[in-house]
């Protein structure tokens, strides 16, 4: 059967289901079919862990791990993955009863079923990811995987080092323990602070209660990250849909 006629779909003639590796790699817009062959020639490209050789391989795209140089493939799907670069001042729900703006205003042009995963305060501004993908926003979500967000906090007053410390020591909160993972300070000019920090904490407002503690509260907070989808030229209030790479790299993080 030659390649047009194996349009790759359904069952081979063999028996065997799904579609032809090749056919996977360009339909995801890695390579041609002809450069898609030279991938697997050169043992670049890996199926459910294992080394493809074999031009015939089929996979199922919806379900099988690909990857090219060790870069995870997403697979071909009917969902829908976002981001949004929240405004100050916009509620992070999909409906709001007392008219304020809310993350519903920015996608409803979209024709999916979306919501948010996770949360920002009304106050803070920053990234925040949509999908319609339920167990991949609950994945994400829950703490257990440990995606790390970075913020950039503007906070009152000029930060000792030591006081600075106290954020990636821990501190004990009225919920409980809470620890940063890295704290940096970007900027400091007399009676204003500006301060990275990266944790894997999801509670409610936990990076202003954390600067709160150490008495230096939060004048104004943004989400620069989520794991790998950074904010980089995302204007506030725009949308975009996760690249390839950062859609890959965010489903390895929750085994999916």
């Amino acid at each position: 059967m030659t390649d047009e006629q194996d349009q790759g779909d359904g069952v081979s003639e063999s028996g065997e289901s799904g579609i032809r590796l090749q056919k996977a790699l360009a339909q995801a817009g890695i390579a041609s079919r002809r450069g898609s062959e030279i991938l697997i020639e050169q043992r670049r490209v890996e199926v459910d862990g294992q080394v493809v050789t074999e031009f015939g391989t089929r996979v199922d795209p919806a379900v099988s791990v690909i990857r090219v140089d060790g870069v995870r493939i997403p697979p071909i799907t009917a969902h829908v993955y976002l981001v949004l670069n929240k405004p100050r001042g916009v509620v992070t729900t999909m409906s709001d009863p007392q008219g304020r703006p809310c993350v519903a205003d920015y996608v409803h042009d979209r024709p999916e079923r979306l919501f948010h995963i996770g949360r920002l305060d009304t106050d803070t501004e920053g990234l925040l990811l949509l999908t319609n993908h339920g167990e991949f926003a609950h994945r994400l979500a829950h703490p257990s995987y440990e995606v790390s967000k970075t913020y950039v906090a503007e906070v009152e007053g000029n930060v000792k080092p030591q006081v600075l410390r106290r954020l990636t020591d821990g501190l004990t909160l009225d919920d409980g323990f809470a620890q940063a993972d890295t704290v940096r300070e970007m900027t400091s000019v007399k009676g204003r602070t500006l301060i990275q920090m990266t944790l894997h904490e999801g509670r409610n407002r936990i990076v202003r209660r954390m600067f709160d503690a150490i008495g230096h509260p939060v004048k104004r907070l943004t989400r620069t990250a989520i794991g790998p989808v950074r904010r980089g030229n995302l204007h506030t209030g725009e949308l975009r849909e996760l690249d390839a790479k950062e859609l890959g790299q965010l489903l390895d993080l929750v085994d999916l």
